[in-house]
Formats: C-alpha cells, sequence, structure tokens
C-alpha cells in the first residue's frame, strides 16, 4: 500500500490489532501488545533445530524386527502423516492469510517467528521421514488417502478459502467477524486440538522408550505450539476488547459449535486409527482426553465448557515442559561420544 504522509505520530492508544493505522506496521515503538513482544522473545529463547538431535537409537528400533509391532508402526506413521499436513496448513495461514491484515507490528514480529518454527516442524518431519527411510510418498500424501486425516484438513481449508482471497480485507462487521472465526479455528481448533492425539501417541513412545529422537522433536515441536496457542488466544481476546461489538451471543455459539465439532473430529481420528488404543491408551479415554482439552480452550476465551470431563492423560501436561538447555547439552555429548575414536 502506498505511504502516507502525516505530521503525527503514531499514538498507543490507536493500535490495534486489525484496522489500525497503515503507519502502525512500520513502527514498533511505542508498544501496545506487549503480550506478542513476549512470544516473541519466549519463541527466540526456545530455538532449536531437528539436526541437533540423534536418531541413532530410532534407527535401530525401527530397522529391528522385534521392537515395533505393526499396529506401533502404523501409528507412528500415521501421526507423521497428520504432522506434515498440519504444518503446512498453519505455515499457509500465517504468510497468506494473519500477517496480511494484522495491524500491530509487534504481532507482525511474533507472526514472523512463528512461521519460521513451522517451517523448523516440517523440516523435522522430513528428517525423521529421512532417518528412518520411510517412503516420503506414503508419508507426505496421507491428507488425500486416510480419511480422518482429510476430514481435518477439509474443516480447516473450509475457513480459510475468504480470507485467502487476494481480494479479502478487513473493516466491515462481517469481514472483521470472519477474520476473528478464522484466528478461533486455526488457534484452537486447528493448534488447540488437532495435534493433540498425536502428541499423546508420540509421546506414548517416549514413555516406552522407543523411537525417543522422533519424540523429542514433537516434545519441542509441542512445546512451540503451546506458544502458538497462547498467542492466538491473546489474539482472540484483544480483539474482544477492542471491537467488543464483534463479540455477539450468535457468534460465541458459533464457536462453541465449531470447537465441539473440532473435538468430533480429533476423537473420530484418534478412534478410527488406533480402534484398539496404544501404550494403555484406549479410544474412549482418546475421546475424554480430548472433551477435556477442548473445554480448557474454550474457558481461555470466556465460553462455558461442553464436557466437564477429568484429565485421563495427566502425564501430557508434563510433556510440554522441557529444559531444552539440559537436552541440547546432553544430545551433543552423546554426539560427540559416539562420533568416533579420536587419534591423539
Amino acid at each position: 500500500m502506498p505511504i502516507q504522509k502525516t505530521t503525527s505520530r503514531i499514538d498507543i492508544n490507536q493500535r490495534r490489532i486489525i484496522n489500525g493505522a497503515d503507519a502502525d506496521v512500520i513502527q514498533l515503538y511505542p508498544m501496545r501488545h506487549t503480550f506478542a513482544w513476549d512470544a516473541y522473545n519466549i519463541g527466540n529463547a526456545n530455538h532449536w533445530l531437528p539436526t541437533e538431535i540423534i536418531m541413532q537409537n530410532d534407527i535401530e528400533q525401527w530397522r529391528s524386527a522385534n521392537v515395533l509391532s505393526d499396529e506401533e508402526r502404523c501409528a507412528f506413521k500415521t501421526v507423521l502423516g497428520f504432522f506434515t499436513t498440519a504444518d503446512s496448513i498453519a505455515a499457509n495461514n500465517i504468510v497468506i492469510a494473519l500477517y496480511r491484515h494484522i495491524t500491530s507490528p509487534e504481532c507482525r514480529m511474533y507472526l514472523l517467528r512463528q512461521g519460521y518454527e513451522e517451517a523448523i516442524h516440517t523440516h523435522a518431519y522430513q528428517y525423521i521421514v529421512e532417518s528412518l527411510s520411510l517412503d516420503e510418498g506414503e508419508i507426505f500424501n496421507m491428507y488425500r488417502e486416510v480419511e480422518s486425516i482429510y476430514d481435518k484438513a477439509s474443516f480447516i481449508l473450509t475457513f480459510n478459502e475468504g480470507i485467502f482471497h487476494p481480494g479479502f480485507k478487513t473493516g466491515t462487521f462481517e469481514a472483521d467477524q470472519k477474520f476473528l472465526e478464522n484466528i478461533v479455528v486455526f488457534s484452537l481448533i486447528m493448534e488447540g486440538i488437532f495435534f493433540y492425539s498425536s502428541f499423546a501417541v508420540m509421546f506414548g513412545f517416549q514413555r516406552q522408550n522407543k523411537m525417543v529422537g522422533s519424540a523429542e522433536q514433537i516434545q519441542y515441536i509441542m512445546r512451540d505450539e503451546s506458544q502458538h496457542l497462547n498467542f492466538g488466544i491473546n489474539l482472540i481476546n484483544t480483539i474482544k476488547q477492542e471491537q467488543p461489538e464483534l463479540w455477539t451471543p450468535e457468534f460465541q455459539q458459533r464457536i462453541i459449535d465449531l470447537v465441539r465439532e473440532g473435538a468430533t473430529l480429533e476423537y473420530t481420528f484418534a478412534q478410527s486409527v488406533f480402534p484398539r488404543g496404544i501404550f494403555g491408551m484406549n479410544a474412549e479415554g482418546f475421546k475424554q482426553y480430548i472433551q477435556h482439552i477442548a473445554d480448557r480452550r474454550l474457558t481461555r476465551i470466556g465460553l462455558p465448557e461442553q464436557f466437564a470431563v477429568a484429565n485421563p492423560f495427566p502425564w501430557m501436561s508434563e510433556a510440554v515442559d522441557l529444559n531444552k538447555e539440559k537436552n541440547f547439552f546432553e544430545t551433543r555429548v552423546t554426539e560427540y561420544q559416539t562420533g568416533g575414536t579420536l587419534d591423539w
């Protein structure tokens, strides 16, 4: 857009998530949406790369005929197939939709960091596929071939269609509500619900001391996604404050209905992919877990619980609590020790 010449300075009180002044996207200070700047700094502190993590034990376990059952191999490949699709959709939503229309420069700063993290996640999946010599065509095409993955991807993309259109712009009640709906679906459902059955399965491997290199990468990804979710929730709650007229009773009920539908899609995915359960997690447990986290997502944006169930996988709350520095140090020491014998 053309730059508008002006003699006035940016007023922090006029800064908004969407529909702010054109110059807002350039001038970082004074800062209003400090939650975004905090998230940007946390993301920088949490930086990691998949190639830091040694995959030798995973490779040996995958090649062995005795370590993993057929059901475990199928579960591992299926969650990896979902992850490859999910993070590609997330990256597209950030680059093509969100960044274009958000006028807060500090929020844009974090979105740039978030987009880079989605690239790291895609790198991680490719690193796992290559390390284990998996069929890339099988993994990266599951969103077309596995019905429950296809259904989740189609659900998300339905809400992206209007926002992705080059002619879409915020500034009207209908457009702003559509944009807010996109953030809710993207943050609460995509990043806050659709990843979590697959996270649980990968940490099930970790708890069995199986495929721990792959699981460690997924643990870093879950930590990133938790930060993405928190940022999205802050976006939603801030837009509610800045434009309360959008948060109508009808819109709130629509969000509740969408979260309920998203929860159904997610535990249907878990039940169809893992019909007999895995690592002691059965179909009913997956359903209850997804309902539990769906309630948590709703209450974070001020909406009522819908399921009121307890968390059947309490260890999942601990999985995201990862000390990066400690794990990085231990990983690198292992690599130095296994890299070969030094000649003095």
